[in-house]
């Protein structure tokens, strides 16, 4: 079983992660921020991992800590479950469509930080959730996974589909690049590794 299990506290959150790759999209979430919760969920339905996420933090200041915080904490759940990342795909991409928006996702467990993000969004809230915060996640993510992400809006103005289906893009490249493949033999680098 690929299984991360993370717990990240500071004087500002307290984030706990459980995952499971290899799953069924089974999931409990929890925030304080409602629609990050729904967004986390769409992640593990449509990656289909097993997740649980309990998180804490002060969002009577703000949303940011707590976001920024949950990318991180689940980025490092997935680098602990891929460990040595031996027999991977390595590179996953999905361009999906929700209503008039369309965003593309691309995505290298390559074991290298770099963050790209083209999507862009009037500042504006969802509920309680700032939309800024959708890029402080991924950022987040992929500083924790050390993996090299990016995300490219190609259309859409309603801003709940924009979030919605990067979070569904992002699911289904990473649901691919962490997918185990028969025909890869050990690491899928020339290097022989894919960890700093």
């Amino acid at each position: 079983m690929r299984v991360g299990q993370v717990l990240r506290e500071t004087k500002e959150t307290k984030i706990e992660v459980v995952l499971e790759l290899d799953g069924t999209g089974q999931h409990e979430v929890s925030t304080p921020l409602p629609f990050l919760t729904h967004m986390v969920e769409q992640l593990a339905r449509h990656g289909l991992f097993d997740l649980t996420v309990r998180a804490t933090g002060d969002v009577e200041i703000d949303g940011h800590h707590t976001t920024e915080d949950l990318g991180i904490t689940l980025g490092q759940a997935f680098a602990k479950a891929l460990g040595d990342r031996q027999g991977i795909r390595r590179y996953g991409w999905a361009v999906l469509p929700m209503d008039e928006a369309r965003v593309a996702c691309t995505l290298d467990l390559s074991g290298r930080p770099f963050f790209v993000w083209e999507v862009p969004m009037p500042k504006a809230k969802l509920g309680t959730f700032d939309t800024e915060l959708a890029e402080v996640f991924f950022e987040g993510f992929a500083r924790g996974a050390q993996c090299n992400l990016h995300v490219v809006k190609e259309r859409g103005d309603n801003l709940h589909h924009i979030i919605e289906i990067t979070f569904k893009a992002f699911a289904k490249a990473l649901e691919a690049a962490t997918r185990v493949d028969p025909r890869v033999m050990g690491v899928p680098s020339t290097k022989g590794t894919l960890t700093i």
